[in-house]
């Protein structure tokens, strides 16, 4: 199966993804996902469902803080696991199109 990504590595369709099309994304940004991720990744695609579009950084670290907690929902947390830009970053891995308001 081809998969097609953008010119910054997100999918080019949302039903392209599944568990190892996340996992070769997070190779490529040098992650290795463990559960604490796979608890992200599913928050985040919830939200999409919900709201049809991918979180910025303030509505993602709600959601988190709604589902998993406040010791979870804090951007220091998600920066541990997804470094740099975890709204883009996590996004990008769980095959969702990339935030409106991420440079």
């Amino acid at each position: 199966m081809d998969i097609e990504f953008d010119d910054e590595g997100y999918l080019r369709s949302l039903q392209d993804w599944n568990q190892s099309v996340a996992e070769q994304i997070a190779q490529q940004e040098g992650i290795e996902l463990t559960p604490a991720h796979w608890e992200l990744i599913e928050v985040i695609r919830e939200f999409y469902q919900l709201f049809e579009h991918s979180p910025a950084m303030r509505p993602l670290v709600k959601a988190v803080t709604l589902k998993l907690g406040s010791d979870k929902g804090k951007s220091i947390y998600l920066m541990k696991l997804f470094p740099g830009s975890p709204a883009k970053l996590l996004a990008k891995i769980a095959g969702l199109p990339k935030p409106d308001n991420c440079l």
